[in-house]
């Protein structure tokens, strides 16, 4: 059995309750108030979280790209840095994604191609819980998937993002989709276009994707953390066998439907320079971390700047 992202999202959460009533009961048992107890058994699963967060950050820096000067942070960004990311992260998995469900929702009439939304490693669609709203407020059609078996093998998660194509394009009328994708969301995006050809692709923007591999990914388990490896040491490794593969399937006219969107100091994907991706337009950005990439309100305006250049006349509903 695997169970969904979702499922061992809140096995997690159940565990760090069971751990922090561990530790208010211990406190408890040795003199202290009830609230006071209580209160330390929460602070060390924050705690507990904070260090994995630090770590994430350490094992990036080890990996990490050189930063250009103009996103250079001094002490106080870093700490807003690692602030924002923090609370994204913890946000995303205590609250967005123990929730979430891939949903579809249509604007008829709409001016804009419809939306995918394809999430990255370890998440589901309750990642886009800060660009939903932004999708609706400009009356973009969009719909999520949910990628699983967690663990499997990106070019099994293909089929899944054809449906979800085939269901948008007949609940709009349209002709072809965007697709937003994070992290590996956007390999996955770039597999279902080698798959299906690129005739329905009106735009596909990845924020924060290891195009080139990461070296977090060897610490990774399953067959798509394997994929995500970078294959080699340093700055010049072009990924695993198979985001080599997927590179060589690519024609310029694909590569120029992409735009990736990533951050100098993202923590998850490093060198960040792994998000650059040849032939397609490539926006970097400084001072937010990986997860933060999907509510960081600059990124998301830029997200929508890139959508909203795609508008176009679409039927106003979907065909008999």
């Amino acid at each position: 059995m695997n169970p969904s992202a979702r499922r061992l999202l809140q096995l997690i959460l159940l565990a760090q309750a069971l751990a922090a009533l561990a530790v208010a009961w211990l406190a408890w048992s040795l003199g202290a108030r009830a609230w006071l107890a209580l209160a330390a058994g929460v602070a060390a699963v924050a705690l507990a979280r904070l260090f994995i967060n630090l770590n994430n950050f350490r094992m990036a820096a080890r990996a990490s790209s050189a930063t250009p000067d103009e996103h250079r942070l001094d002490t106080m960004g870093a700490l807003r840095l690692f602030a924002e990311e923090f609370k994204a992260s913890m946000l995303v998995s205590h609250w967005h994604m123990p929730r979430g469900r891939a949903a579809m929702r249509i604007h008829p009439g709409s001016a804009h191609p419809p939306v995918l939304l394809v999430h990255g490693y370890g998440c589901n669609a309750g990642y886009w819980a800060h660009l939903l709203p932004l999708l609706d407020a400009a009356g973009i059609s969009h719909a999520g998937v949910d990628l699983e078996p967690v663990g499997g093998d990106i070019d099994a998660y293909v089929p899944l993002v054809e449906q979800r194509v085939r269901e948008l394009l007949a609940a709009t009328g349209a002709a072809g989709v965007a697709i937003v994708g994070h992290s590996m969301g956007g390999l996955v995006a770039r597999a279902w276009v080698r798959a299906h050809g690129s005739g329905t692709v009106a735009r596909i923007v990845t924020l924060g994707t290891p195009h080139h591999g990461t070296a977090l990914a060897d610490l990774g388990p399953g067959i798509n953390a394997l994929q995500m490896r970078r294959g080699g040491a340093g700055e010049e490794a072009q990924g695993s066998d198979w985001l080599r593969a997927l590179a060589a399937s690519e024609s310029p006219e694909t590569r120029a439907l992409i735009t990736s969107i990533y951050t100098h100091h993202d923590n998850i994907v490093a060198p960040q320079t792994s998000s650059v991706l040849p032939g397609a337009r490539n926006i970097a950005f400084g001072g937010i971390g990986h997860v933060a990439l999907g509510s960081n309100p600059r990124v998301l305006a830029e997200v929508m700047r890139e959508l909203a250049a795609l508008s176009a006349p679409v039927p106003s509903a979907a065909p008999a």
